[in-house]
Parts: C-alpha cells; sequence; structure tokens
C-alpha cells in the first residue's frame, strides 16, 4: 500500500509538471499578440496566467505535504496533520519569491554591464524566442561584452612590485574561499582549530596586502584620455578615506564608551543625553557648518578635511553601543587586574579591548560602509577628477538627460561594490556578534 501511494504521488507530480510544460506555457505563447507598440510585449489575459501559476504551485505543495504525511502514518501508525508541512511549504515559496524580488535588480545591472551600447532604452524588443526575453523581464545575454570593463581599466600602469602584490593578495583571497567551502563542508565553526586559524591568517594577509596597495598607488599610473579610466583612483580614494574614518570612529568610540561606561564624572548623564538627541537630526542639518569650519582650517579638497567630517558621524551611536557592550561585562576582571597592579589604562588596553574585538569590527564596519557610498559630502569638499571617490565618479556617468552612460555605470557599480562585498564576507562573524552584542546587561 505504501508504495502505490509513493507511485501515484509521483505520477500525479510528473502529470501536473508535463501539463505545465507542455500545455500550460504553449498555450501562453500562442496568445503573443503580434501587433503590440513598439518596445512592448503583450498577452491576453496574462495576470490569468500569473496567477493560475502561482495558485498551482501552491496546490503541488499541499498534495506534496498530504502525500508525505500520509507515507509516515502508515509507517509509524500515528495520525499526524499535514498543514504543518503546508506551512513550511509556504514559507519556502515566500521566501524563494523574496530573494527573485531582493536580487532582480542586481540581474538587470549585471546585464547591463555587459551591453557596450550604454542605453537602457530600446525601440524594438529583443530578438529571441524566449518570452520572458522579449517581454525584458530577463536580460538580454546575446551581445555580451567587456568593453565598458575594459574602459574602466584603460591606461594603467601597474608596477612590477605591485603586480606581485595583487597576485600574492589573489592567492591569498582563493584560499580563504577554499579553506570557507571546505570548513563548511566538514562541519568546522571554530575559529581556534588549524583550518580557522589558517584562514584568518590569509585573510589578515590579504587585508594588509590590500591596504599596501591602496597607499602606494599613485595618480600618476592613470594614463586614460577620459574620466572613467580614473575608476580604479576613484576606488583607492574611497577606500583610504573610508579606511581612515573607520579606525578614527573605533578608537573615538572606545575611549568615549570606555569613560561612559566605567568612571563617574560630572555632567555624565546630561552628555548621554546629548547623544542621543544628536540622533534626532539628520547629519546634512549641518553641512554649512562643517563646511565653514573646514574651510577656516584651510582643508576643502583634502581627504584631512573629508576624513574630519565624517568622523563625527557615528561618535554618538557608537559610544552607547559600546557603554552597553562594557556595561555586559563583570566588573570583576578589572577589579582582579587592578588588584595584581595593572593601571587602568593597562585593563582598558589588554583586557577589555580584546574582549571588544566583534563590538570593534561592528562599529568600523557600520562607519566604513556608510562613508564607502556616501555622496552628498564628498561632493561638497572635493574637486578634481583625481580626488573623487566612488559615489561622485558614478554620478559623473549619470550627468545629461540624454547622454547617460548606464553600461559604464553598471560596470562602476559591480566593481565598486566587490570591496564591500568581501568587507562583509571577511568579517562577517564579528558583525553578526557585535550587532547584538550590548542590548543584554547582566
Amino acid at each position: 500500500m505504501t508504495a502505490f501511494l509513493r507511485f501515484s504521488g509521483w505520477a500525479a507530480l510528473g502529470l501536473m509538471v508535463a501539463w505545465v510544460l507542455f500545455v500550460y506555457f504553449p498555450s501562453l505563447l500562442a496568445r503573443i499578440q503580434p501587433n503590440t507598440p513598439p518596445g512592448f510585449v503583450r498577452v491576453e489575459n496574462g495576470w490569468v496566467y500569473a496567477l493560475g501559476g502561482l495558485l498551482l504551485t501552491i496546490a503541488l505543495i499541499v498534495l506534496y505535504s498530504w502525500l508525505a504525511t500520509l507515507i509516515v502514518n502508515r509507517r509509524t501508525n500515528r495520525k499526524r496533520s499535514f498543514w504543518p508541512l503546508v506551512g513550511q511549504g509556504l514559507t519556502h515559496l515566500f521566501m524563494f519569491m523574496v530573494l527573485i524580488f531582493a536580487y532582480y535588480p542586481v540581474l538587470q545591472i549585471l546585464a547591463a554591464s555587459f551591453d557596450p551600447r550604454n542605453t537602457l532604452y530600446r525601440i524594438l524588443p529583443p530578438a529571441s524566442d524566449n518570452l520572458l526575453v522579449r517581454a525584458r523581464v530577463l536580460p538580454d545575454f546575446s551581445q555580451l561584452s567587456w568593453e565598458n570593463y575594459i574602459q574602466l581599466f584603460d591606461g594603467i600602469i601597474i608596477y612590477p612590485y605591485q603586480a606581485l602584490m595583487l597576485l600574492v593578495a589573489a592567492l591569498c583571497l582563493l584560499l580563504v574561499l577554499v579553506l570557507a567551502a571546505y570548513r563548511r563542508i566538514i562541519g568546522d565553526d571554530s575559529s581556534d582549530s588549524r583550518w580557522g586559524r589558517l584562514q584568518g591568517r590569509s585573510l589578515t594577509a590579504f587585508a594588509i596586502l590590500g591596504f599596501l596597495l591602496v597607499v602606494f598607488i599613485s595618480p600618476n599610473q592613470f594614463t586614460g584620455q577620459g574620466t572613467e579610466a580614473k575608476f580604479v583612483l576613484w576606488v583607492r580614494n574611497t577606500l583610504f578615506v573610508s579606511g581612515i574614518t573607520g579606525i578614527l570612529a573605533v578608537l573615538l568610540t572606545a575611549t568615549a564608551g570606555y569613560a561612559f561606561a566605567r568612571f563617574d564624572f560630572p555632567g555624565r548623564y546630561p552628555l548621554l543625553l546629548v547623544f542621543i538627541f544628536i540622533q534626532m537630526f539628520p547629519g546634512f542639518l549641518g553641512l554649512v557648518a562643517t563646511y565653514i569650519l573646514i574651510s577656516n582650517l584651510g582643508l576643502l579638497n583634502t581627504f584631512t578635511g573629508l576624513v574630519l567630517a565624517y568622523s563625527g558621524g557615528i561618535i554618538s551611536f557608537g559610544t552607547w553601543v559600546y557603554k552597553g557592550f562594557l556595561e555586559s561585562i563583570s566588573k570583576s576582571l578589572e577589579e582582579a587586574a587592578l588588584i595584581d597592579g595593572a593601571s587602568k589604562w593597562q585593563v582598558f588596553t589588554k583586557i577589555l579591548m580584546p574582549l571588544s574585538a566583534p563590538m570593534f569590527v561592528f562599529i568600523f564596519l557600520l562607519q566604513f560602509v556608510g562613508t564607502y557610498s556616501e555622496f552628498i559630502v564628498a561632493n561638497l569638499f572635493l574637486t578634481g577628477v583625481e580626488s573623487w571617490t566612488v559615489g561622485m565618479g558614478l554620478r559623473n556617468f549619470t550627468t545629461g538627460q540624454f547622454s547617460t552612460r548606464w553600461g559604464l555605470f553598471a560596470a562602476a557599480s559591480v566593481l565598486g561594490s566587490l570591496p564591500i562585498l568581501l568587507t562583509f564576507y571577511g568579517f562577517q562573524r564579528y558583525f553578526v556578534s557585535g550587532y547584538t552584542a550590548g542590548s543584554v546587561k547582566e
């Protein structure tokens, strides 16, 4: 009986899939109107077919859940309802649809980055037999070209020692990815294991080499004619400013948070309230005052002025978060160290700072990502193509109502997002632990 139920369930599933493939979609394709306006593909009652496909998927989930529960009940002689399994299936269906809608823009921008025509406007639909491609739901990958990416690297001079550093950094990154996949396969989640230590060292070596490459790149190495040839220089400027700003944010919030968490001084509580009130106002309200201050200091069109303008952005929030994290650490550790003869500074640097590594990574990433994608302040303080950041460079591709270079914009967006992706991938564990740290006080 169990074998018959299993066979009938798979047979019903196969019949439904065959109906969808050989009846549903052919009838959908047959309803394409030949005399549609230019650039459009119209399907008569298309919403009915879309809704029907969704309902059919739900019906398949219900059928599968019922058959699976029936087989399990036969084997275990129990009576379980199949509705919990239906709920799980519908949840997974909803999550799958959310992922499709979330990553759909990524697919479109990838397709645009390989399009050498630098435009998103098409008078006629693509010449394809695929309905989704003709309707521009899916990109047309029939004419892929690396032209946009080549333009971004045109005229770059790479010195031999930089090429060697780049090769070693690529090998370190490859080793990190291979070790991550291997550890996931063998189920090794400990950072103190042999493979975990090797992955951490490889990631550290990659970060150091990347920092050295950013520091030693010179504007004289970019000899391309167009502004797009300065793209790597823009990335270098952005990484330099974001990295220095993130380090300053960690240093400032660490000292301020420690002072508010462990010392009792006059005005402590009012200052904490001031930090909360500062978060109520958007940052651009202080742009005029910041601009006047940086101008009076003679730091306009310098990375120093931009770093100073960025550094105050996370101090209030970071101080509150780090203060809550320190208050979750027992004071007995510090008291024991003080009894052993350590000073307050030694307690902070040798005990609390190593324990605060996840929180420091969290604060650094918040500031790094925020400044990396920032545009308004950079556009206000910086002038000249060689001092632009990634955001200012992307804006350059979109200036002009009818001359927007969408292909270059998409290619630069894809490459410009890689440092953020690599940074989050390398510090994801610390970022998650730091995000939840300080929310529970012992």
